[in-house]
């Protein structure tokens, strides 16, 4: 779980260190990983990320250490070759189509969509933005666990122009989920609001299993966890998804969470040409998928 902690610094630390600062003021870190911390671009001081280890603070200014799962999933050691290391470690992520405007990318999971409050680093956005030479903007975002389609801007006015499609939701979007449990009935539209706003999803069945069914949900709007929470306002959460879903043996367990971004349409945001690209079921859940006893299959007791 992530956690946020912020304090003041006091006059009594006027002149420290800022990661001696960080080890006296969060609980549980240690200076060595307030340094890893710091690395990862976790720290803010006075709302600007801060990663130098040796900065001197002063007296009333505003720090906020960020903790989570970047710190879980780092190599445990400060410095540039540890944080090497961790790119090295990252999934790799296919480019499935590029121009001058835009660069759509085929998002496996166990991959940032883009920078958080607790690292700049081993995101999607950055290691783009590496292997084209040039700022991959963020259009929109796909959660940790989730893989599928993703497109991002490469001009200011390609990402106006997107963020705008995304706004009003034109734009079509299409995952594959495995449930929990047997859903009945073929077609479902869930019209639960996330977060107080209006959401809306078609879900139609594909595939049925002895205790899983694989559906496909066709987004009419784009509010986070929006599939997730609907899944489970129907009684049939995604599989693997430890947040808002359970995890038990219903189904075995999936390797992931069972869901990926499937289909993904726009209009080109300078040419206004047609675009459409789909991806098909991934293979880190497709043995998982093929191993799920078929819906006539007797249920064990």
């Amino acid at each position: 779980m992530s956690a946020s902690f912020r304090f003041v610094v006091a006059r009594a630390d006027e002149g420290r260190r800022l990661d001696q600062v960080l080890a006296s003021s969060v609980p549980g870190l240690s200076r060595r990983k307030a340094r890893v911390v710091l690395d990862l671009g976790g720290v803010f001081v006075d709302g600007a990320r801060t990663k130098v280890a040796g900065r001197a603070v002063r007296a009333g200014q505003v720090v906020v250490c960020n903790l989570g799962g970047a710190l879980e999933r780092a190599t445990k050691a400060p410095g540039q070759e540890a944080r090497a290391r961790d790119e090295a470690r990252l999934p790799p992520f296919r480019v499935v189509h590029q121009d001058a405007d835009v660069v759509v990318v085929d998002k496996p999971a166990g991959l940032l969509t883009a920078p958080t409050p607790e690292s700049d680093r081993n995101n999607l956005a950055r290691a783009l933005s590496d292997r084209l030479g040039t700022p991959a903007r963020v259009v929109h975002r796909l959660d940790l666990e989730t893989s599928g389609l993703l497109v991002f801007a490469l001009t200011d006015e390609a990402n106006r122009a997107l963020a705008e499609r995304f706004r009003v939701h034109d734009v079509e979007r299409v995952y594959l989920a495995a449930l929990r449990g047997v859903l009945a009935g073929d077609e479902h539209t869930v019209a639960e609001p996330v977060a107080g706003r209006r959401a809306l999803t078609h879900v139609s069945v594909v595939t049925r299993f002895a205790a899983a069914t694989l559906v496909r949900c066709r987004l009419e709007t784009g509010r986070t966890h929006q599939i997730r929470l609907h899944a489970r306002h129907l009684g049939h959460p995604v599989l693997g998804d430890r947040r808002y879903g359970e995890v038990g043996p219903a189904a075995g367990d999936p390797p992931r969470m069972a869901l990926h971004a499937a289909v993904l349409g726009f209009q080109h945001p300078v040419t206004g040409e047609a675009l459409r690209f789909e991806s098909p079921w991934p293979e880190d859940l497709a043995p998982w998928l093929a191993g799920l006893a078929p819906a006539d299959a007797p249920l064990d007791r």
